[in-house]
């Protein structure tokens, strides 16, 4: 009988700890949650930014290219 009652002293004595650091553990988890969502965020802008750079640089490419283009024709038309 003392092999029950100190099982279940030790069941008890478990759940009891679990309840102890549940809001422990629920903020650390909390805390990492947010500094990995951070970490993420950061590195997806940074992402986002240098293929807008590229982005900027082919459009402002095509633009000149366009222009050229449109001194060509106006020279063409206009001799």
């Amino acid at each position: 009988m003392t092999d029950t009652s100190d099982t279940g002293r030790s069941h008890d004595l478990r759940d009891r700890l679990r309840q102890l650091a549940q809001p422990l553990v629920d903020s650390l988890d909390a805390r990492l949650r947010d500094q990995v969502d951070a970490r993420v965020e950061q590195r997806v802008t940074d992402l986002l930014a240098a293929k807008l750079t590229v982005l900027e640089h082919a459009i402002a490419d095509l633009d000149r290219s366009v222009a050229q283009l449109r001194e060509r024709l106006d020279r063409l038309d206009h001799p």
